[in-house]
This record gives C-alpha cells, structure tokens and sequence, in this order.
C-alpha cells in the first residue's frame, strides 16, 4: 500500500508532508482547492509524463516521493531484484522535475529510467478517474485482468513456454530450408569443384618439393660441369688420390728408421685417403643425379603451374587445398542429408504447433468460462449503482486456425457495454457517459478486488454526476472494495466520505509569512481529520457555504449508520 506521500515545490504545493493508512481513505475540499495536483503529483511518482508546468512558481525544481509498503511476494520486488536494486524494506519511488523540463528517477535512492519507474508505479498503483485510458479502460490489458480474475496465469504461462518451443521450432526449419536451398545452388559447382580437386590430388608440402626440384634441375648444367671437374681433381694419375698416395709411400719406407716419428703423419694420410674416396663416390653420385632430363622437367613445371593455378582461383595456399577439396565435400555430402534434416526439423515444427495450438485452445475455453463468470459478477454489481438497464459483457474473440496466436494464446479479450436495452454493445470508453463510466469502473473493481488488483487503488470522483442512494451504493461497494486493497477515493460526496476509515481535507490558504499580504500567493494543504473534524467536514458537503445544526445532526446520522 502507499504509505506516505512527500511533495516539494509542485504546483500550489510548497511543501507537504501525507501518511496514509489500509482501508478507505477519503480526500474531500472545495473545487480548485487542489486534489487534482495531489493526484497529479502522485502519478509523476510513479512514472507519468513529466511537465516542467508542474515546478512551483519561483521554484527552480520539485520533487515527489512516495513511500509503499509491500508484502515479501509483491511482483515489485522480483523486479527490482532483476534490475539489480535493493528490495527489503519499503519501496520509495521519487522524482525530481526541473523548470527547464528535464526529470529524473530513483528507486530506493538509486537512479533509474522512467521507463522502470512506470514498471513499478503500474504494480503498486492503479488510478482511475472520469478521463483515464489506463487500467481497466485500456482494452489491451483486458486479456491479463480475465486471466487474473480466473486464475489462469498457470496455463497462460505454459502458453507462453510452448509458444516459444514452437517459435524455435519454425526458426529453426526455415533457417535450415534457406540454407538447403542456397546449397542445392550451389550443388553443381560444388560437384564439378570437388572433381577438379580430387584428379588434381594435392599433397601438403607438394609446391615446396616441386619448387625445389624445378629450381635444382634449372641449374643442373652448370653444377654438372663443377662435379666434373672436381671429380676430376680427386682421382686420375694427377689426382690428389695418386699425390697423396705416393707420399704415403715414401713415408712408408722410412718410417722404421724415423723412430716413430712418422706414424702419426702416416695414420693421418691414410685417414685422408679413406675421406677423399669418399668424398669421390659423393661426387660422382651427385654428378649421375645432375643429368639433365627435360622431360621430368617439364613434368614438374606443369604440375608445379597446376597446383599454384588452383590455389588462385579458390583463394587458397598451395597446401590448403586438399583442405579445401574435404571442406567442399563435405557440403555436398550434408546437402545429400539434408532433405533427411529437413523432414525431422518439419516434424518437429508440426509437433511443437499442434502441442501449442491443443494448450491455447484449453486456455481459450477456461478464458470463455472465466468470462461468463465476470460477467454475471459484475451484472450484479451493476444493479445496486443504479445501472440496472445496462449490461456488460467480456467478448472472448477467437482467432481461425490459419491464424497464428500470440505468447499469451489465441485470444483477443475486450470489456463491452452497453447502457440502454436492445442497444448495441461497444467499448467501455466510448458507450458509457462520465458518471455511468466511473460507475461501470467501480462494479469491474469489485468483482476484481481479490484476483490482481494492484495494492493501491485511486478513484477520481467516481460518484461525480449521482447523488441520494446511487452514491450511497457508491460508498457501499467503495467500502467493500478497501476490505480487499488500500483504496483512496477524491469525492464530493458526503455518503461516501461518511464510509472512510480515515479522511483528509484538501484546501488553499496563503502560506507562511505572506499570509498577511493581500495578493499572497496561495498553496494547497492536506489536513488529516479526526472525529470532529471529519463531522464537520462531511456538514460542510451536506450544507454548502453555511454549516448548519440540521447539517451537523444529518451528518452525524451519515457517519452513525456507517460505522
């Protein structure tokens, strides 16, 4: 419930400071004496458009906060756990509104958007007033008021998880039906590619091999003649084999009158000998290898220029087209699953609709159910607040079978009446007058009080255009209705302020230091009334501009007969 209400520097008013309590509470005063800025005030707490006319003359800024108390399971509170915010203890919403029209917006003290601020105010506070187009007037929350009038969020919330699977579902299947066809399209090149590929059969680290071969036999000609004559320098009568040979020998046949003294230059050339015959095999082997083959050349080059030429056109490495050619068959491989895919992905959509379609119709015929129910409540409402000739009626439209539902099912919900017999049923705010509107607002109240009604409700004159025993049936059903919520009634009515558990008067004065000055500017207060008070007041709506004894005992009479 809204505990208490803080407004600084708001229209007329300065400063003002208002606890409020569970039960019927009542706001009365004289016309112009400021109820509409107090509601005015509330509604940019929380979240209402902002209006730089609402700063206070000679204000630079105004402010409003209200204060809620709430259970421990109130919607509000997971929300503001899900924004991240404190939400033990009370609720404090508060906006500031500067002259040059900007605002801003704190929960519990932390700043946010005034898109959260209006979350919040529309699950703590519903006002409903001759004019409004919000809450109950507002067709396109019909649907959620019926569900919560019938219980039914548990199946609309099924509804909504298989809603969702079939979403999935059909997202799923188109996704895989476009990536199908954009591979059928591909089919034929991707066969004639795959086919290039595997008769060229590409090796990783084949171009490096080749390119290495190619650079080798174009300069065979040149390292040919080289070997020659180095193979030539190691062997043949000149050769280093036969000079070092020779000095072996002579080494040899003086190496016993040396002394020892030659061993170790004999055992060095032969070691020399055993490398050079070495080293003349390798050169002679190297020199076969560099015959010069024009055919195994040319061979290579054209294998060499295929593979580069491949690698260009598909704008790959040389060594990533074997890659390539697996890639590519692959795709030709999933195109021919596919059609498979796409039949399991078609029978999973249709499974996931129909599954959908069953739960929505359930949900659709408990909405019917629920709505004859409504109705007759509210008919019986309509009676006693001298609405008897009219009727009311929740129109449950059902959308065709081709037509695809919504999260929330197959329904369209909308509250119609009408006020005359035999006259045709329309939309609540466009058949019903100011009076028989509040009316008609306060009957679907009633019958709603105890199935989603927010904590707080604000009703804005809604006796405005009755009198005598209309408005005492107003008060009546006002009264019933705050066994339910906190409900806070702006009225001109004495029988309904005669049935308020707590009663607050409205008025204008001069403020302050000025009160003396004869154009002092003027503020609106808020009195909190106690027994007296309050029976005066309720003479004051009885009499008019002169309070008189008769007005005293009628009230007291009004009061006595509600309590």
């Amino acid at each position: 419930m809204l505990a208490a209400l803080s407004i600084r520097d708001i229209v007329l008013i300065d400063r003002l400071e208002l606890s409020l309590d569970e039960g019927l509470c009542t706001l009365t005063g004289e016309t112009g004496a400021g109820k509409s800025i107090l509601l005015d005030s509330l509604g940019l707490a929380i979240g209402a458009r902002a209006d730089a006319g609402l700063v206070r003359q000679g204000a630079e800024q105004g402010s409003v906060t209200a204060v809620f108390d709430l259970t421990d399971s109130h919607p509000a509170r997971a929300l503001l756990d899900e924004n991240g915010i404190e939400a033990e203890g009370d609720l404090i919403l508060r906006r500031v509104q500067t002259k040059d029209g900007r605002s801003r917006a704190f929960v519990n003290d932390q700043a946010v958007s005034v898109g959260l601020l209006r979350q919040l105010g529309d699950m703590l506070v519903e006002i409903h007033g001759q004019h409004d187009e919000r809450g109950l007037l507002d067709a396109s929350g019909h649907r959620a008021i019926l569900d919560a009038f019938g219980g039914l969020e548990p199946k609309v919330q099924q509804v909504r998880k298989l809603h969702a699977a079939a979403a999935a579902a059909r997202e799923a299947l188109a996704e895989h039906e476009a990536a199908l066809a954009k591979a059928k399209a591909e089919q034929d090149y991707l066969t004639h590619v795959v086919g290039e590929l595997d008769e060229l059969a590409p090796e990783p680290g084949e171009e490096t091999a080749l390119a290495e071969e190619r650079a080798l036999m174009m300069h065979s000609e040149k390292i040919a003649g080289d070997l020659s004559e180095a193979e030539q320098a190691l062997s043949g009568d000149g050769g280093l084999d036969a000079r070092l040979n020779i000095a072996l020998r002579r080494l040899s046949r003086v190496a016993e009158q040396a002394g020892g003294r030659l061993d170790a230059a004999i055992a060095a050339l032969d070691r020399t000998l055993v490398e050079a015959a070495e080293a003349r095999d390798q050169v002679a082997l190297a020199l076969r290898a560099m015959e010069f083959d024009p055919a195994r050349l040319e061979h290579v080059e054209t294998r060499l220029f295929a593979l580069r030429a491949a690698a260009r056109k598909h704008n790959v490495q040389v060594d990533s087209l074997a890659a390539l050619a697996e890639k590519l068959r692959g795709q030709l491989q999933e195109i021919e699953g596919g059609e498979a895919k796409l039949g399991s992905l078609r029978k999973a959509a249709d499974e996931a609709g129909a599954a959908y379609l069953t739960a929505a119709k359930a949900l659709s015929d408990a909405r019917i159910k629920a709505a004859a129910k409504l109705d007759k409540q509210v008919m019986k409402e309509l009676v006693p607040l001298k609405l008897d000739k009219a009727s009311f009626k929740t129109q449950v439209d059902v959308l065709p079978e081709d037509q695809l539902g919504g999260p929330e099912g197959i329904d369209r919900v909308s509250f119609l009446v009408s006020t005359n017999p035999g006259a045709p049923h329309g939309p609540l705010i466009k058949i019903a007058s100011g009076g028989e509107l509040s009316r008609f607002v306060l009957a679907l109240k009633v019958a709603l009080a105890s199935r989603g009604s927010a904590p707080t409700l604000i009703f804005d004159e809604v006796d405005a255009g009755v009198g005598g025993a209309v408005a005492e049936a107003v008060g009546l059903r006002l009264a019933e209705l705050a066994g339910e919520v906190q409900v806070l009634v702006v009225t001109h009515s004495p029988q309904v302020a005669a049935r308020a558990q707590h009663h607050f008067r409205i008025s204008k004065s001069a403020s302050g230091e000025t009160k003396a000055k004869k154009d002092a500017p003027l503020a609106t207060r808020v009195e909190t009334l106690d027994a007296a008070a309050r029976r005066e007041e309720i003479a004051r709506m009885l009499a008019g501009a002169t309070v008189t004894d008769e007005a005293r005992a009628a009230a007291d009479r009004l009061i006595g007969g509600q309590s």
